[in-house]
């Protein structure tokens, strides 16, 4: 028994020592990953608080559009843009504002709208959408170069003819029809049999004399 009871102290000794040396890093170590396991979520609450209120506000912006009510819709779209800026919301907000104000012809206030989006969505289809509607924006205020440096840019291929299409109406509008022409072919090219663009890209090759294979 007394040998037990010398071991047992023996431990104890030990332990009492390695906490006076190590106690106060383990009890900043166990802080530490408490605050993190809380911060986590709160992380994750913020964010679900966060994308349910912002479908709420999105809703009110498409609900407007539907009725006409443009300040409102400018309205909900901002206050997604500013508040709501990291939510998949916020750059499909800047796409229908964008859209609003190329129909007024505010030309400059649907590029700024259309280049946030680019900037800002982490969504690639979003952000190949809004190059296009910006690369049209562009060249309806005959900004040819930027245009193309818009079209230019990596895209999926699921976009590839819609690029290829744009870039040949830029250079078309630029008097560059041989060069439109390859444009279209090649945006004929990506689409499928069953594609109903086909028909418009081969309106525009009929327009310039060239074949479509």
């Amino acid at each position: 028994m007394a040998t037990y009871d010398l071991d047992e102290q023996e431990r104890l000794d030990e332990l009492k020592a390695w906490w006076k040396r190590w106690g106060g890093l383990a009890m900043v170590c166990l802080a530490v990953a408490i605050a993190a396991g809380a911060g986590w979520r709160y992380w994750q609450n913020r964010e679900a608080t966060q994308s349910f209120e912002a479908a709420a506000v999105y809703e009110k912006l498409t609900g407007s559009l539907a009725t006409n009510d443009a300040k409102a819709a400018r309205e909900a779209g901002a206050m997604l843009i500013e508040k709501y800026k990291d939510t998949a919301y916020a750059p499909r907000a800047a796409l229908l504002l964008a859209k609003l104000n190329a129909g007024v012809k505010d030309l400059k206030s649907a590029q700024t709208q259309l280049e946030w989006a680019v900037a800002n969505s982490k969504e690639p289809a979003v952000k190949d959408l809004a190059r296009l509607r910006l690369a049209g924006v562009l060249l309806d205020q005959k900004e040819y170069d930027a245009a193309l440096k818009t079209l230019s840019a990596a895209h999926s291929d699921a976009f590839a003819f819609r690029f290829h299409d744009s870039r040949g109406d830029v250079l078309l509008a630029q008097g560059k029809p041989d060069e439109a022409r390859a444009a279209y072919q090649a945006a004929f090219a990506k689409m499928q049999e069953d594609n109903p663009y086909r028909n418009v890209v081969e309106l525009k090759l009929d327009a310039l004399g060239g074949e479509t294979k």
